[in-house]
């Protein structure tokens, strides 16, 4: 039986281990990682391996050669252009006469594969994929199985709101020569994306086998150094070079060593290494062939490549570093160093966490290296959190910081695009706008710059105007101290996943683009954008409604710019308004007033001035809070129910859009009307992305978020007024009155703190609990049953699950909920148990 090693990959978040090789042969304990997988083929039996190539296929031909080294034959298949999983194989298709094995050569896994083929064999399986349980799914293919092992469904690298299992695809598949029949050879084709999805469509036999072994995949450098100190600990069964002494601490041939005390295992030193007298290798330690530490020089959970040399007190703590570099004495390398090949490391210079070096580079001595050197720039793993990019202002989000992700965001985008900006008052805003402009320019993006304007005003001129993506930065709602930027896409939506995964990859590898002088874009200024703006939101209203009704009404700015714009839209429509906290052109902090501070004073102005409704703006002109006319708060979850019924009221026909976790009492104050509930994932970039499709007329989630399409696909609290109001205009009721009418809801919601490693576990235990029941998956799991709904819903960006319930009654809500919450809080224990 063949097998076939896939070997193309270029490993790009492993550089710089990668800049100069490619990712299979990057070392694990002393050997390329694709070492490890031939003689694990090797040792099961295989005999005749075809290696698939194609990024510096050189590295891997003269290290394996024809194989007679590692006592079996090995051919080559070369990829002259990117084909995808598939299709590299498919390439070598005419070799493939009868059942194969394909593996990957860049994850390292002590798999049975006997056993995988048997079983694939005795199923009678044209497909068999090796599956295993891991802590974060996010990064890979899920697959469910039944009770026989069948595949029931794949999903390719979901969100936490998609995960309803932890069993992954590992790549490791037995496979019968005849499928691959279905893989084209004129463009790249994939396993996991294309082809095993096909299959499954077209009724095959798919099978998935839950292996025992060890299984990790060597995407990142974490990842890189977690594996070889797993198979210094013996996690993974492997051949580790040299003599084993003391359990745990191997030493190759030549070692110069003066005294074993000074090494702490698990450890690994390679041939012709040379350890100085009080030089100390520490636990974890893994030193490649010919690699010396000079006196006093220590080494602790490192992995250190060949022939690389560590001076006189030099610290290596938490490190990688790659082939003949030069450290020099008294430096330190500090915890998630990454250094290339052939770099040399001045005396007494610093490279703080995380800073990767890229090879052939120089530090000079007494640097203190805070930020990667040439290509790389260090960032948090996540760099968006709840659609927007946010930071203490000089501390998380410096100047430097935003000036770099607008670089990142310039590359995204076509060079000579059009971009939008807008901000809020304050300095800090200013500051950090400016830098946003300057590096957006430097990658040969225009910029039209509206300076002190709501966000409102900048989507529009995305949605009327050819502007390609636009930015706004305010103040977070939920945390006053924190600066944050939100982007935006045409029509005016919030950005999606997929351009913010795009910022995010040229931001953390730091692979930008930088214009010549001659293409650095310019920056100019619409003059009219809030009077082109006023003027289009008052063609989509009934004025002269509006102007019959002859509202007076409380507008409570909330510091916010909004007061620079809506009343040119208020003045034509005879709309009397007592305004507060306008927007401050020297305003230095941003505004001290919190939003329940404003919504207090609002609610009494009402009662002073005898107003019809008060509504109070939050920074970003987006939310809009209501007060009736008697001065009371109007919830907000009564408030969305309330744009319903007057809309339902309307006799308008057409679409709704909410998020699943919207109470269901939606759906129950449109029924037997011409409007159309749908819902969609709980993130706002996916509401807005619904909103903007045709046939949608309002959309909107508990907060005061209120969307009117027909106008702008996104949160704005200047147009949720003014659609109000001509909604209330032939309203006899005062507003009071309305929301008594609406109906309660039960809905109920609890936090759970899950660690990250445990949620894929706790979906997983979730959808094996509540499998047969009526389940929906389009964000997290949800539950229906004749109580009413309840639904778990893994936080994106932050340690914890949602659980929402919504019951005919209190009673049953909280039966709904407390039943997913046993099931939740079992499911944490038993991986707790595990983990201890």
């Amino acid at each position: 039986m063949k097998a076939v090693v896939m070997a193309g990959g270029e490993g790009t978040r492993l550089r710089p281990l990668t800049s100069n090789q490619p990712k299979p042969m990057v070392p694990i304990v002393g050997k390329p990682c694709m070492e490890h997988i031939v003689e694990l083929l090797r040792d099961h039996g295989f005999e005749d391996v075809i290696v698939t190539v194609a990024f510096l296929p050189q590295a891997i031909r003269s290290h394996f050669g024809d194989g007679e080294n590692l006592g079996l034959s090995v051919e080559y298949s070369v990829e002259e252009t990117p084909l995808g999983t598939a299709g590299s194989v498919g390439l070598a298709a005419d070799k493939l006469d009868d059942t194969f094995l394909v593996i990957s050569g860049d994850a390292l896994c002590d798999f049975d594969l006997g056993k995988l083929v048997e079983f694939h064999k005795e199923r009678g399986a044209a497909v068999t994929i090796g599956l295993k349980s891991v802590e974060n799914p996010l990064e890979f293919g899920i697959v469910v199985t039944d009770e026989d092992g069948r595949i029931e469904r794949f999903l390719e690298k979901p969100s936490w709101g998609q995960v309803f299992s932890d069993t992954i695809n590992t790549g490791v598949y037995v496979l019968e020569p005849e499928v691959l029949q279905h893989v084209p050879t004129d463009r790249p084709y994939d396993f996991s994306k294309e082809l095993f999805p096909l299959l499954l469509e077209m009724g095959r036999p798919l099978y998935g086998l839950a292996m025992d072994g060890y299984w990790q995949d060597i995407g990142n450098l974490d990842q890189y150094r977690q594996a070889n100190f797993d198979a210094l600990d013996g996690s993974v069964k492997l051949t580790i070079p040299g003599i084993r002494l003391r359990g745990n601490i191997w030493l190759g041939e030549g070692v110069e060593l003066d005294d074993l005390d000074k090494v702490e295992g698990p450890a690994l030193i390679s041939n012709y290494c040379r350890i100085a007298r009080d030089a100390h290798v520490g636990s974890h330690s893994v030193l490649s062939s010919s690699v010396t530490l000079l006196e006093g020089a220590r080494t602790v959970r490192s992995v250190v490549d060949a022939s690389t040399h560590i001076g006189r007190g030099a610290l290596v703590e938490g490190a990688i570093v790659g082939r003949s570099c030069d450290i020099r004495a008294h430096a330190r390398l500090q915890e998630g160093v990454a250094v290339g090949d052939e770099v040399k490391i001045g005396e007494e210079s610093v490279l703080m966490p995380g800073v990767r070096v890229y090879p052939y580079k120089e530090v000079e001595s007494g640097a203190q290296i805070y930020e990667s050197l040439i290509w790389e720039s260090r960032a948090s793993s996540r760099l968006f959190e709840r659609d927007s990019v946010s930071g203490l202002v000089n501390v998380d989000l410096t100047p430097e910081v935003a000036t770099r992700l607008a670089v990142a965001f310039g590359t995204a985008l076509p060079r000579g695009a059009r971009v939008v900006a807008s901000r809020e008052a304050s300095a800090s805003c200013r500051m950090i706008e400016r830098s946003m402009i300057a590096g957006l320019n430097s990658t040969g993006v225009e910029l039209a710059d509206l300076r002190a304007m709501p966000s409102a005003v900048g989507r529009h001129l995305l949605k009327t105007h050819d502007y390609a993506a636009g930015f706004h930065v305010g103040y977070d709602t939920s945390e006053p101290d924190l600066v944050q930027i939100r982007f935006f896409e045409e029509p005016g939506i919030q950005m999606g996943t997929a351009l913010q995964k795009e910022i995010e990859k040229h931001f953390t590898r730091g692979e930008l683009r930088r214009s010549a002088a001659s293409g650095v874009g310019n920056v100019d200024y619409p003059v009219r954008a809030r009077e082109s703006y006023a003027e289009d939101l008052l063609e989509t209203l009934d004025q002269q409604a509006i102007r019959g009704r002859g509202y007076r009404i409380v507008v409570d700015y909330g510091y916010s710019a909004a007061s620079l714009v809506l009343p040119l839209v208020l003045g034509p429509l005879g709309v009397e308004a007592v305004s507060a906290h306008a927007f401050a052109p020297l305003e230095r902090d941003g505004g001290t007033a919190s939003l329940r501070g404003l919504i207090g004073q609002t609610k009494k102005l009402v009662s002073a001035v005898g107003a019809d409704l008060g509504v109070v703006f939050d920074r970003a002109a987006e939310r809009l809070y209501l007060i009736d006319e008697s001065g009371h708060e109007i919830p907000a979850e009564q408030a969305l129910l309330l744009f319903l019924r007057l809309i339902g009221s309307d006799g308008r026909r057409g679409k709704l859009a909410f998020p699943v976790t919207v109470t269901s009492q939606v759906d129950q104050i449109v029924k037997g009307s011409g409007l159309e509930v749908i819902r969609t994932p709980a993130s706002l970039s996916e509401l807005t992305k619904v909103a903007a499709e045709d046939g949608v007329i309002f959309a909107g989630a508990v907060g005061g978020g209120y969307v009117f399409p027909d106008f702008l696909p996104a949160y704005d609290a200047m147009a949720s007024l003014c659609k109000l109001l001509e909604l209330l205009a032939p309203v006899q009721q005062p507003l009071s009155s309305l929301v008594a009418e609406l109906p309660a809801s039960t809905l109920v919601h609890r936090q759970l703190p899950c660690p990250w490693s445990h949620k894929g576990a706790v979906m997983r235990v979730l959808t094996e609990r509540l499998k047969g029941r009526d389940l929906d998956l389009l964000d997290g799991i949800k539950v229906t049953d004749r109580r009413g709904w309840a639904q778990v819903l893994p936080d994106p960006d932050e340690p914890l699950v949602h659980i929402y319930a919504e019951g005919r009654d209190e009673t049953a809500s909280n039966e709904l909920e407390e039943e997913l919450r046993q099931i939740v809080e079992e499911a944490l224990q038993d991986e707790a148990e595990i983990s201890s």
